[in-house]
């Protein structure tokens, strides 16, 4: 039987999955030089980081609550905080290698 928490724990590696996916096909779109689709792509990733950071934070908050009993910590809680962390730190840097490519590209067609 899956308990709730697996639920949570599931849904965090899902969200986390799919913002980096779409931070990764932001960056695939500045190979084409299609900045304004990367920056789009780009804040779809963000919207989902949200959402796995709300869900983190849920399950966080749950730990402080005097009455609630603490579950062990699973193998895939660890799984998922290296998916979510990933994601954010992968979603962080291409975004900043889109503003460098952004900006090299403006320099040469000017």
């Amino acid at each position: 039987m899956v308990t709730t928490q697996e639920l949570e724990i599931m849904q965090l590696i899902a969200n986390a999955g799919e913002s980096k996916t779409k931070a990764f096909a932001a960056l695939q779109a500045v190979q084409t030089q299609d900045f304004a689709k990367a920056r789009s792509l780009l804040a779809e990733a963000k919207a989902i980081d949200v959402a796995a950071h709300n869900a983190q934070t849920a399950m966080i908050c749950r730990e402080f609550d005097p009455n609630h009993t603490p579950e062990p910590v699973s193998l895939l809680m660890v799984h998922a905080q290296d998916h979510y962390m990933t994601s954010q730190l992968a979603r962080d840097l291409i975004e900043t290698l889109i503003t460098i490519f952004e900006a090299q590209t403006t320099k040469t067609n000017v």
